[in-house]
């Protein structure tokens, strides 16, 4: 499949392109010394997963990233072969990146991440140009905890917000938010109109852990907050409405993309025009799904989710 082959994409994803070593131990790590595990390479990145997941949804999405010179055809045709434009740079001195997935008993994960040439995205890799006839642009928080790509990145969210295009965030991680500080990142992100945080990330960024303390400060900020509360579902609000979805029961396999795949079935949802409870419906019938196969990203032949239908 040739970029030719692809849709003209609707919305642009921003974010990280990564290699993820998915290790599953037959039991609690032995220090010093060996644990049978199941090891598999996946392709992974957070907004890699997400324009895959969209792109598995329906919607025409292009990705904007940049990864290590020696993988850039690589990396172009795994996003064609997901059915996302790829929009990569290759960067001549950083390796593609790289996230190492410990997975726990009860399919919880544990990361070590090196950020290789996603810390080296500039302004030269998002020109304005790519906004033309969008819809809406997202931003994965990673692409914003490092100064260059940070300074990139709200170039362009302010560029798209003028242009009156959607921007829309997740903030990522919590340990990186903890690392730059929230209210840098709230700062950062004032161009965006939805914030997707899960409930540690939600927690982070407003100093709290009571759910109603949440909302109130994030919609004081954003048009929408949607929050993943994992098991316990999803919730969205704006300061006139607040909606809650209780998460389908599945067997789980790996909770890795789950919140990608959420998001995607949302913001998919959103993009057809429909209304905020189907949107947070479909979102968590589609981080459910996720979370029934291995890796990130959705596979061939995996079906729609039976939300797709008429709700």
């Amino acid at each position: 499949m040739t970029a030719s082959d692809l849709p003209r994409p609707r919305m642009l994803v921003i974010g990280d392109v990564m290699t993820d070593v998915i290790v599953r131990p037959d039991g609690p790590l032995v220090v010093g010394s060996d644990r049978r595990a199941k090891i598999g390479l996946y392709p992974g990145g957070s907004g890699c997963n997400q324009a895959a997941w969209l792109a598995h949804f329906g919607i025409p999405v292009a990705f904007a990233g940049r990864v290590g010179r020696r993988d850039l055809a690589e990396q172009e045709q795994a996003l064609r072969d997901a059915g996302v434009v790829p929009v990569l740079a290759a960067d001549d001195e950083r390796t593609t990146g790289m996230l190492i997935a410990i997975l726990s008993d009860n399919a919880e994960r544990s990361f070590l991440t090196d950020r290789g040439a996603n810390d080296g995205l500039c302004a030269d890799d998002l020109p304005f140009s790519m906004l033309n006839q969008l819809d809406l642009v997202h931003v994965s928080g990673y692409a914003l905890f490092t100064p260059g790509p940070r300074a990139a990145v709200m170039a362009l969210m302010a560029v798209a917000r003028a242009r009156g295009i959607t921007v829309t965030v997740d903030p990522a991680s919590v340990g990186f938010l903890e690392e730059v500080g929230p209210s840098n990142f709230l700062g950062w992100t004032s161009d965006a109109s939805i914030i997707f945080p899960n409930a540690e990330e939600a927690a982070c960024l407003t100093g709290s852990r009571d759910a109603a303390e949440q909302i109130r400060f994030l919609t004081a900020r954003y048009e929408l907050a949607v929050i993943k509360r994992g098991a316990e579902g999803a919730e969205a609000a704006s300061r006139s409405v607040r909606l809650k979805a209780a998460a389908p029961r599945v067997e789980v396999t790996d909770t890795t993309g789950a919140g990608d795949a959420f998001l995607a079935g949302f913001l998919a949802a959103r993009l057809a025009g429909k209304a905020i409870d189907v949107c947070l419906h479909r979102g968590v019938e589609a981080g459910a799904q996720a979370t029934t196969v291995l890796g990130g990203r959705p596979t061939a032949g995996d079906p729609l989710p039976r939300v797709w239908g008429e709700v």
